[in-house]
């Protein structure tokens, strides 16, 4: 064993008295140390077995005296994980709901996108928008329900501008305040997408008119390129842009599409009209003559006869009534309602952050119109304090945008993939090559994609991402309300209950003989004779 001595050298001493004290030091330390010797003069035998370990394991003996050799232990980051916590990530902070348990550092998992796009670190993100994508019955609407609902005790209002399936209205009934705006069914309630909306903070006259008019020429395309299913002309254009002009200035600014359809009548009814703009109105108005009297009558055609809560804290437009008219109809639906609410939440004076949950994202990039109108409320959205929660099923879903290698689908794939925080669930097999090429995924991280079980997601949230289970922090309250597929309950499930069979029952399924009497098996597989003569 090695000795260390301390040794202190008093002050005031000359440099002799110095060096006289250091050689005394050294002259006891030589004594101290033991003299050397061989294995023969300590009495111990050679080592029979050569090396570090001598023949303590052959014959049980002593071990050589000398230092083991260990071989250097390799293994993947993950692993290292496990047994070296202190490389564990450190998340996104504290700050926000918590939304679930990060599972590479077992550690509860914080996000708001408000707060993430605040962060000045390396951390942040420069987009408030998300983007959820997962096949069926990969917990995509729980995690969803989960993050926004939790976000209300931090001040954040949840607005769904379409519910197609109707489950965010049991979400809305259970929360108090909640507000449900029923569409369809006999309800009497209307929307009007023209509508002008509240005046945009630090605008200017001109500049609010400008954009009102916009985004009331941007909804009128869309719906009429939607029906259609292609781009408008420029003479069609131009008799739309000439039918409102005329609308809200003989309403008074205050349009509807009633109003322009009844314009467009006119204008199509003038021979002398410039720019052979009867011509253009023909077509838009055979498109619009469905919401004044056709299947949407009732609907969009007049003014609002709802108001928009501001202090609620979440606000659903249902319309599943409406999504079982068939597909045109729910994109119509969509747009409508959508327009209408973006035309009552963009108001930055309200101080109000917002989620806005985009349910079938798809259904909001259907035509060119509504691509650059989507595109367009992307951008705005950090401007007006609100995310938009886009949901998926695929990526496969854009294929329905536009044919391919169109400028509709390529610009679909381009607002999908330009959305810095992604949400990626289970996908099936099918979505490995469009997540690789489309959304930029890591090889790895596509695979790890096809293993998630429900509630796990991978997060991407700026440069860094996360692997999260959401349903680890799930209440009974949350899991029962927020499922989605309880009606479906297996025949096989086993509830460990024991069945008595009906023996009368089994009677009515078993053949009878033809002939009561006969009991012999003959009797049983004998046909039963028919009288011929009765038939003839």
């Amino acid at each position: 064993m090695t000795r260390h001595a301390a040794t202190f050298t008093p002050t005031g001493l000359t440099r002799r008295e110095r060096r006289d004290l250091r050689r005394r030091i050294t002259d006891a330390q030589r004594e101290e140390r033991p003299e050397h010797s061989s294995r023969r003069d300590r009495n111990l035998p050679e080592p029979a077995v050569r090396g570090p370990f001598g023949p303590g394991i052959t014959l049980g003996g002593y071990w050589n005296l000398a230092k083991a050799w260990i071989p250097a232990h390799q293994a993947t980051s993950q692993h290292i994980a496990g047994i070296y916590p202190f490389v564990a990530d450190s998340g996104l902070g504290h700050r926000g709901p918590i939304l679930g348990v990060d599972l590479n550092a077992d550690a509860l998992w914080h996000f708001s996108p408000w707060e993430a796009y605040v962060d000045a670190t390396e951390r942040g993100t420069f987009s408030t928008n998300i983007l959820v994508l997962g096949a069926y019955r990969g917990g995509k609407s729980a995690t969803v329900k989960t993050l926004v609902t939790r976000s209300i005790a931090f001040g954040h209002q949840v607005v769904v501008p379409s519910d197609p399936k109707g489950e965010w209205v049991t979400v809305a009934e259970a929360i108090p305040g909640g507000r449900v705006i029923r569409l369809g069914g006999g309800t009497g309630t209307r929307l009007n997408p023209l509508d002008q909306g509240p005046r945009r903070t630090g605008a200017s006259d001109e500049q609010h008119e400008q954009m009102v008019k916009q985004r009331r020429i941007g909804t009128l395309i869309a719906l009429i390129e939607i029906t259609l299913g292609n781009r408008l002309t420029a003479v069609e254009h131009a008799a739309i842009l000439d039918a409102l002009e005329r609308c809200i200035a003989r309403t008074g600014d205050r349009p509807t599409l009633r109003g322009v359809y009844e314009e467009l009548g006119r204008l199509a009814g003038e021979t002398d009209a410039a720019f052979r703009a009867a011509d253009g109105a023909i077509q838009p108005r055979f498109v619009l003559r469905r919401f004044v009297e056709g299947d949407l009558s009732g609907l969009f055609e007049d003014e609002s006869t709802v108001e928009f809560d501001q202090d609620a804290p979440i606000v659903v437009t249902d319309t599943s009534e409406l999504f079982a008219r068939g597909d045109l109809a729910a994109q119509l639906t969509q747009v409508c309602s959508t327009a209408w609410i973006q035309a009552v939440i963009s108001d930055r004076a309200a101080r109000r952050t917002r989620y806005v949950v985009r349910e079938e994202g798809w259904r909001d990039m259907t035509s060119l119109a509504s691509l650059q109108m989507f595109q367009q409320w992307l951008k705005l959205s950090r401007h007006y304090g609100i995310s938009n929660i886009v949901i998926l099923h695929k990526m496969g879903d854009l294929d329905a945008v536009g044919e391919e290698g169109s400028l509709e689908r390529s610009l679909a794939y381009s607002i999908v993939g330009d959305i810095e925080n992604k949400f990626i669930f289970r996908v099936n097999h099918q979505e490995q090559t469009a997540l690789r090429t489309r959304l930029n995924l890591p090889a790895p991280h596509v695979e790890m994609a096809r293993q998630l079980r429900k509630g796990e997601f991978l997060a991407y949230v700026g440069q860094y991402s996360y692997l999260v289970d959401c349903f680890a922090t799930s209440t009974e309250w949350e899991y029962k309300l927020f499922a989605t597929d309880d009606a479906v309950n297996p025949a096989d499930q086993d509830d460990a209950t024991v069945r008595v069979i009906d023996t009368g029952a089994l009677d009515d399924y078993w053949p009878q003989p033809a002939d009561p009497a006969d009991s012999t098996v003959d009797g049983w597989l004998t046909p039963e004779a028919r009288d011929l003569t009765e038939e003839l």
